[in-house]
């Protein structure tokens, strides 16, 4: 049975491809290489993960998790880069695994060589299980690495054996874990869904009417030409159970004030001319850093090529790093949705709409449009629009993403300072290709923290969140971000 693969692929546009060229692995090695004639990959010197293993996953992962909800991309972390930590850890002195106890090799056998083959033999379980319409790519990736793909055996003495373990055990104590992933929760036997809602949740609001100003309203957004309204999009992702907290009642998340339109319409009206006017204020970069930002690979990718590849780290710390980063996306997506569902709060498209109706407002006027003083409130959407996913606004899950992100990598390299690089070709943008940037430009950040809060105003710029939403996400996000790196060190430690 396919996991992912199942749901269909939804293709990245040229543009996109274009502007990926900071995202970890495409830094690393650029793209997929013909088969060679014989193994070209150093098993007892290389980096199985940069030279090897992201070459490949990472154009895949691009592909398919375009346009899907941002756990999508979290769920191939957890059954794929997180599954490498438990088959390293019996090559080393106290490390346990995440999902299973895969025991302790001798102090011999703790190599480089069998480092690198118990995580690509972990790597091609996993992406087979994952994603199997791309058997052609793993199956060059092994033989790169002159492996025998046929090898399944089990075996906990050999390092092949231990990535196989680490792979299936990792998938099977995540079988049922509230995902839905395979569709059949809520007992559904026949024509299974994965990851559809199985909750019953349903908006208070319908597309045509806002019966609720309070309430998140799904929108109609363009498809190919084609309008179609928008759905919850998995709000049973909050009832997941994440690693490094026991719930998210734990994190003080505070309800949306200024989006109680009943008793605060002052601040009500206040937000959304506060977004308004981020709209109206739009130029070529913050257009771009919008648009990188509300993606679910590039921009993790700049900040993981710089300590990764800058930092020549070698395979093991290179898995600790991408792993405390998985732990931390999946644990900060499941609080954000957790209370994206318990406030189930209204967006900006609805709000100005609700306020202005047909008022004349200054914003950006569309793609290609730029900034327009006739566009009324019920016409304005935000520059993301056409890109976003159905979810209620409070609190912002991009911004909390960054935010958690980028505490786990300070934490990891002890240090604030990095320098990040984001290159945006002319004419790349998915908004307004052909048009934006209007020459090459490169986004750069001196450090985590300016890099995590531009992420965090881009959502404004964007017109999908309320700066009270972003703040929000700051305080429990780099919450979950100390936790998840703690959480890795205790499993390094033998906790």
């Amino acid at each position: 049975m396919t996991i992912l693969g199942r749901m269909g692929r939804r293709r990245l546009r040229a543009a996109a491809a274009v502007a990926v060229t900071a995202a970890l692995l495409a830094s690393l090695s650029g793209a997929v290489k013909a088969a060679p004639a014989a193994p070209t990959f150093d098993l007892d010197n290389g980096n199985a993960l940069i030279g090897l293993i992201y070459p490949r996953f990472d154009t895949v992962a691009r592909d398919e998790h375009f346009g899907r909800p941002m756990m999508y991309g979290g769920d191939s972390a957890l059954l794929v880069e997180m599954p490498w930590f438990d088959a390293l850890s019996p090559y080393h002195p106290t490390a346990v695994g995440i999902f299973s106890n895969l025991g302790r090799r001798p102090v011999e056998e703790r190599t480089t060589r069998n480092k690198n083959i118990a995580v690509i033999y972990s790597a091609f379980t996993s992406l087979n299980i994952v994603f199997p319409q791309y058997k052609a790519t793993w199956l060059e990736m092994m033989t790169t690495a002159g492996l025998d793909p046929n090898n399944t055996a089990a075996d906990p003495a050999t390092p092949s054996g231990i990535g196989i373990l680490a792979a299936r055990n990792a998938i099977a104590a995540r079988k049922h874990d509230g995902s839905n992933r395979y569709g059949d929760e809520g007992g559904r036997k026949y024509n299974q869904q994965p990851y559809a809602d199985y909750t019953g949740y349903r908006p208070v609001n319908t597309p045509q009417l806002l019966r609720d100003p309070s309430r998140w309203q799904p929108n109609i957004v363009e498809k190919r030409e084609v309008f179609t309204a928008q759905e919850f999009a998995t709000p049973q992702f909050g009832r997941m159970k994440p690693f490094s907290y026991k719930s998210p009642e734990q994190l003080r998340v505070a309800r949306p004030t200024a989006s109680d339109y009943a008793h605060n319409r002052r601040a009500y009206r206040t937000q959304a001319d506060e977004v308004l006017e981020a709209s109206a204020g739009l130029d070529d970069r913050k257009k771009m850093s919008a648009e990188l930002f509300d993606d679910l690979v590039r921009p993790y990718g700049a900040v993981a090529g710089r300590i990764v590849v800058g930092g020549n780290l070698n395979t093991e710390d290179s898995i600790h790093y991408v792993v405390t980063g998985a732990v931390t996306g999946i644990d900060v997506t499941i609080a954000s949705w957790y209370y994206k569902r318990k406030y189930d709060s209204v967006r900006p498209f609805s709000a100005i709409r609700h306020l202005y109706g047909e008022k004349k407002v200054t914003a950006w006027g569309g793609p290609g449009k730029g900034t327009v003083n006739d566009i009324t409130g019920a016409e304005w959407q935000g520059y993301l629009s056409s890109l976003s996913i159905g979810s209620p606004e409070y609190p912002s899950a991009h911004a909390a993403l960054c935010f958690s992100y980028a505490q786990q990598a300070r934490r990891f390299i002890d240090t604030d300072s990095l320098e990040i690089f984001s290159p945006a070709l002319k004419g790349s943008s998915l908004v307004e290709p052909g048009i934006t940037p209007a020459n090459d430009l490169t986004l750069h950040w001196s450090s985590l923290s300016a890099w995590a809060d531009d992420c965090g105003q881009s959502r404004i710029w964007g017109g999908e969140n309320f700066p009270a939403s972003v703040d929000a996400a700051r305080d429990y996000a780099t919450e979950v971000g100390d936790l998840a790196y703690e959480f890795v060190q205790r499993k390094l430690n033998g906790g």
